[in-house]
């Protein structure tokens, strides 16, 4: 983005060929329906945060400021949760969730280069379109718990895609078909088959599957991994140099997250 593809275009294939995905494996393996009122407009309010307008501030944002910016604003999305939960849940907010969740806040930041960060009038609405994002996903991880007990995961996930693949057509349709797909070169292929499958489709079910069996703020403390991962992977690929102060932060974030994740079984 942009060059070849528009963020609403991208936007608009994320999500209506993930649903689709999820509806033949839901129709084939699973056959549940959602029938229940209260539930379909539970679902419909999960599908705007989660599916639709996250996704579009997300890629928006993107194109409005940097990369590490928008790197640094997710790293807040478990403490949007955390919030949230409090209120809408009850979730206690002890002393170790609020330690684990700023100390592994501080170990992602730094992790990803944090000191490199430039917010400036250049990046503002696309930092602010970044964290709009991060407080709409983490009120999708808390209304979704709901639809989660009653439901399976993929009946979930496939009613929000399918509603989201609708919602989403006046944002993106018009810039989709006047794509020029033609002319993509395979690399720029391999990218969207990757975060249509790897980062969409695998990425919420296995989301939706986790809230089955956890609390939103713990799924949501899990984001702190990613910087961990990228890391390791960057530096098995010769990409990156492992130093000490890398590994000093991702022992500050698994030490968050493990603290997180005591503070749920002290109040289970």
């Amino acid at each position: 983005m942009p060059q070849w593809l528009l963020s609403e275009a991208f936007v608009t294939m994320r999500i209506i060929i993930s649903g689709l995905i999820f509806f033949v494996i839901q129709i084939v393996f699973i056959r549940e329906k959602i029938t229940d009122r209260e539930d379909l407009k539970r679902v419909f309010i999960c599908t705007l945060f989660g599916t639709l307008f996250n996704m579009l501030l997300f890629f928006k944002g993107l194109s409005y400021t940097q990369r590490i910016n928008g790197a640094v604003l997710m790293m807040f999305t478990p403490i949007f949760t955390a919030i949230i939960s409090s209120f809408v849940l009850k979730e206690g907010f002890g002393f170790l969730k609020v330690a684990g969740l700023v100390i592994a806040t501080l170990g992602g930041i730094f992790l990803i280069g944090g000191f490199a960060l430039n917010f400036s009038q250049k990046t503002v609405w696309g930092d602010l379109m970044v964290t709009a994002n991060a407080i709409l996903y983490s009120v999708y991880l808390v209304k979704v718990k709901s639809l989660m007990r009653k439901y399976n995961p993929l009946t979930v996930s496939t009613y929000t895609f399918a509603m989201g693949g609708i919602l989403v057509l006046p944002f993106g349709f018009s810039q989709l078909v006047n794509t020029n797909f033609s002319a993509f070169p395979n690399q720029i292929w391999i990218g969207i088959v990757f975060v249509i499958v790897g980062t969409t489709f695998f990425t919420y079910l296995l989301n939706a599957w986790a809230l089955k069996h956890a609390s939103p703020s713990l799924v949501g403390s899990y984001i702190y991994l990613q910087p961990v991962l990228a890391t390791l992977i960057a530096v098995l690929a010769g990409k990156e140099m492992l130093t000490i102060e890398k590994v000093i932060f991702a022992v500050l974030i698994f030490t968050g997250v493990y603290l997180v994740n005591q503070s749920k079984k002290r109040n289970a």
